[in-house]
């Protein structure tokens, strides 16, 4: 038998061997007339092998660099397009530097540190307590999305307060507001908005227009 796995590599694998088959005997062609022909034949079964490609900007440009790339940028024709250069393409991409520091509690996001570290600016009374307040029934929030258990005030206070390097202490006797035991934070992607409670009856679709809820 003869896998796939066994044979050479296909550089352009949505044409399949059969065109890097036609390429090799192409390049096999003395004749140079001849053989730019027969490149633009080979152009032609690409492109009805690969229709997608007229969608795009300068598409026929992209067929020919195809034909060099699958040739091993070896081949030598007389085509309307010159041939890529082949260090073009093994040039490693130059790496994105990350924005900023690592995130440190991934299912809070980037948006709570930078809160939190305002907050470790503001001045203390009773403004700085209530925005301390807020700041954490949303974290719970966040917190039940990603973490279907129960979560404890004293867990959300102690994330703030690691969070700000320690810069944030919370306020003495702060309380949050307690969670009905049917409510459910649903994940990102499936049909409400992100951070809410999704509704006790709610199943993902939309009552019918006139119907009637038994």
């Amino acid at each position: 038998m003869d896998y796939n796995t066994e044979r050479e590599r296909l550089a352009m694998p949505e044409y399949g061997r059969n065109v890097l088959k036609m390429v090799e005997q192409l390049q096999t062609i003395e004749d140079r007339e001849t053989r730019t022909r027969q490149a633009r034949a080979v152009v032609k079964v690409m492109e009805i092998l690969n229709p997608s490609v007229r969608s795009q900007e300068n598409w026929e440009h992209k067929l020919w660099d195809h034909l060099y790339i699958i040739s091993g940028f070896t081949l030598d024709v007389d085509a309307p397009y010159p041939s890529p250069v082949k260090e073009d393409f093994e040039t490693k991409p130059v790496p994105i530097p990350m924005k900023g520091s690592k995130i440190k509690a991934t299912h809070y996001g980037r948006n709570i540190e930078k809160i939190i570290d305002l907050l470790c600016d503001e001045p203390d009374g009773e403004v700085k307590t209530a925005l301390i307040r807020s700041l954490a029934i949303y974290m719970r929030q966040q917190y039940l999305i990603w973490n279907k258990d129960s979560v404890s005030d004293e867990t959300i206070f102690a994330d703030i307060e690691k969070l700000s390097d320690y810069r944030l202490k919370i306020p003495e006797g702060i309380t949050l507001s307690k969670l009905a035991s049917d409510t459910n934070f649903s994940k990102p992607g499936i049909g409400i908005n992100v951070g809410q409670a999704a509704p006790k009856n709610w199943n993902g679709h939309k009552n019918r227009k006139g119907g009637k809820r038994k």
